[in-house]
Parts: structure tokens; sequence; C-alpha cells
């Protein structure tokens, strides 16, 4: 056996600790200017106001970018790129999408370049990038401590940027920021968490270095996450779901995601959905086709959560999901499409890693399957 694992930022856990964010950045060497990345929500929320004050009286000059709301794309990102040029720091505030535009603006800042010229790895990233804080205030992506970046790019095509240079210098987990998050997205947050977890440590490329991290997640997350969603300010619960999404990002980002992220990413492809919600829908569409594989790994998962068997992992999921509140249906925005639609997206090579790294072969027949199960489901929402 041997195995590598990636570097972890360092983190400070604790609710207030988002009050520690200037004084941190002010720890880093020749920081006079920042920017910030948030979206309009939460700037107009005040978030924006009391940070850009911390940081002003900390001797550091503050800039903001907001201009975005959804899943990040690449105008997005070219305009967090442009307000970052002339700064010392990029600090990442919100949900995955300003934590990936963050990330990725503070490598293009400092290069110069496009952010296309490193879209899916084609060249490699700079070695200076910019000094990175990431602040998360939802409980899903671990865009905080992940080196992959996805944002959507020409003719609507989900891209990603990968890469060391990427990731933070610093995460603050304040569970306090996630309390106004509203329970459907509570939920939809946790099972992306939940699904990063399992699948980076049931896939091709778990290894224990990993496991250590996604079998943690899996516990808290789990444990935790119906809590969380049917009583919002309980901040314990909020904190462990939190923490489990950040162990999450460690586990993928040493072993990368797999079928259920396949499906998702897919599903983007053709139209606008939240990513927790379609990664669980395509987890719970792909579980009882994943499990047949059997495997060692597949048997540990079982066991974390305290099930008799593999067999069992179905059922456990469909029942979180309906604890939490989940409502199995895709938005109105997917009517015109077929299941060949999403087949298709499902084979693009954007998508290959996470075919590849799913712990069962995937054929031609397996693909049409399961885009025709998650393209049954009801279009409602």
């Amino acid at each position: 056996m041997s195995f590598s694992t990636s570097f972890i930022p360092d983190i400070r856990f604790g609710a207030g600790s988002f009050g520690e964010v200037a004084s941190a950045a002010k720890c880093f060497e020749n920081v006079r200017k920042a920017l910030v990345v948030m979206d309009g929500f939460l700037a107009s929320s005040g978030l924006a106001r009391t940070l850009a004050g911390d940081l002003a009286e900390a001797g550091i000059e503050p800039f903001l970018y907001s201009d975005f709301s959804g899943e990040p794309k690449l105008d997005h990102v070219r305009a967090a790129t442009e307000a970052a040029r002339g700064t010392d720091l990029v600090i990442g505030v919100g949900g995955g999408s300003a934590l990936d535009i963050a990330k990725i603006a503070a490598c293009c800042a400092a290069s110069g370049e496009d952010v296309m010229r490193y879209a899916l790895a084609v060249n490699p990233l700079p070695k200076n990038p910019l000094r990175k804080i990431m602040v998360p205030t939802t409980a899903g992506t671990g865009s905080e401590t992940s080196a992959t970046n996805i944002f959507t790019g020409p003719e609507s095509r989900k891209l990603w940027i990968w890469g060391r240079e990427t990731k933070a210098d610093l995460v603050l987990l304040d569970p306090a920021l996630t309390l106004s998050l509203p329970p459907h997205l509570t939920a939809w947050c946790g099972m992306d968490a939940f699904i990063h977890a399992f699948e980076a440590c049931t896939n091709r490329n778990a290894h224990m270095g990993a496991k250590l991290y996604a079998h943690e997640a899996m516990r808290l997350v789990a444990g935790s996450l119906e809590a969380a969603v049917k009583v919002p300010g309980n901040l314990d619960a909020r904190g462990r779901v939190l923490l489990g999404s950040c162990y999450a990002g460690i586990a993928i980002d040493n072993c990368g995601t797999a079928v259920a992220h396949n499906i998702s990413h897919a599903l983007a492809g053709l139209a606008p959905i939240h990513h927790g919600l379609a990664t669980a829908l395509g987890f719970e569409a792909s579980l009882a086709w994943l499990i047949e594989a059997n495997t060692p790994d597949l048997h540990a998962a079982a066991k974390v959560l305290k099930l008799e068997s593999v067999a069992a992992l179905p059922a456990f999921v469909s029942d979180l999901m309906n604890r939490c509140g989940i409502v199995r249906a895709l938005p109105k925005g997917f009517e015109p499409f077929t299941a060949a639609d999403l087949a298709a997206e499902m084979w693009a090579p954007e998508n290959q890693p996470m075919r590849r790294s799913t712990i069962r072969d995937i054929f031609d027949a397996d693909i049409h399957a399961l885009a025709g199960k998650v393209m049954s489901l009801p279009k409602t929402l």
C-alpha cells in the first residue's frame, strides 16, 4: 500500500471566528490591500460592511466583488480577477460559488492570464498566487479545503480548474454564519458533503490517508444533518455538519468523487439546478447499482454508519433524505430534455474523471439506465 496526501490549509473552528478575519489577514506579511469576494445577498446583509470595517481598522484597504449569485460563471470569475489585480490577499466568504471564484481569481490576478488558460488543467497554474483566506457560510462543497474549482464556461459547460495553487492559506469555520441558511438549502448542502465523503472513501482512488477524514465526515453529517435542518438555531448540529463538510473537502481533494457527481455535473450542463440537490438525486438513483461492486471499502462505509451490510446503504440514504425533507424532483427547466440528453452529458469529456474513478465499471447501458432513472423524476421545482 502506498499513497500521498495533499497539504491541508490551516483551519480555525469556532462560533464567532469570522471576527478574526482581519487580524488573521494582518498576520500575513505585506498585506496592504484585500479583495473580499461575497455574493450580493450576503453583502447586502451587512456582512461585507462589517468585514470592510475590520480590515480598515487593521490597516488593510478593503475592496469588494459581489456582483454574482448562484453558480459561478466565466464572466464572474473574470470580473473578480480584474478586481483582485493590485491586491495582496483574496478573502472568499460564502458558499462554494464564492469560494471557487475567490480561489481562481487569486491565481489569475497573480499571473495576468485569463481563466480559460487553466480550464481542465490544460496549463499549469502560477506558482505565486495571491494569498487566500476562505470562510464558508454553507456546509456542503468543502471548497475551503479543496484544490478543485468549478465554474460554467462557454456554451454552459461545467469546467474545472485544479491545482494546489488554488488552495487556501487559512480556513475559518464559523458555524454561526450558517444559522441563516434555509432548511432546504441546509439539507441539499449537507447531502453534498455526505456524498463527497462517501464517494471519496469508496472510489478507485480511495486510500487510508483520506479515509480518516471521509469516515469522520460521514459520521458527523449523518448524525447531525436532520437536527440542523429541523432546528435551524442548533449551533452544535450546525457546527458538526460544517466540520463534516470541511473534512469531506479534504477527502475529495485527495481521492475525488464518482458517479453521483458525474450525474450532478451532467444535470447542470442541461439546465440550472442547485449542485447539492443534483448530487443527492444522482446519488440516490445510482447507489443500488453502485453497491453491486460489493467492495471492502463499501463494507467499511456501511460499518461507519452502523449498518449491518452494504445492502442497507440505499435505504439508509433514502431515509436520511426523507428525514431532511428533500423532495425528489427536478426544476421545470428540465422539461425540454430527455434521458438521452443527460446520458450525452454524462459522457462529456469534462465529466470523464468522475466516471473513471467510480469503483464499478460504467458501460453505455448503465449510463442510459441511470439517466433514465433521474430524468423520470417530476419536473415541478
